[in-house]
Parts: C-alpha cells; structure tokens; sequence
C-alpha cells in the first residue's frame, strides 16, 4: 500500500468511526461513542506519519 492510499484509509475510517460514533452509537452507549471518538482522534497522526514516510520516494 503506497503513503497516498494508506493516508486516504485510514483518513476514511477516522470520519467513518465519528460519523458512526454520533449518529448509531450513541443512541445505544454514550461510552461507547466517546471510546470510538478517542480512537479516531489517535487516528490522524498515524495517518500523517505514513503519508511522510520516505517508503515511495
């Protein structure tokens, strides 16, 4: 998986995961949604670490 693809996954499951936090989970759990939030805002820079790794240049 090249740097651009791998940042536009996981970019992709950050929004995934807080738009699914807020919208179905947190009818259910409100732990659960803020859980899931947490985990998506560690998401992004992991996402810029790969995105500047020097593995495609």
């Amino acid at each position: 998986m090249g740097t651009k693809s791998g940042y536009l996954v996981l970019m992709g499951i950050c929004v995934g995961l807080f738009v699914l936090a807020w919208v179905v989970v947190r009818h259910y759990s409100l732990v659960a949604a803020v859980v899931m939030s947490a985990v998506a805002a560690v998401i992004p820079p992991v996402a810029a670490m790969i995105a500047n790794s020097r593995e495609d240049r």
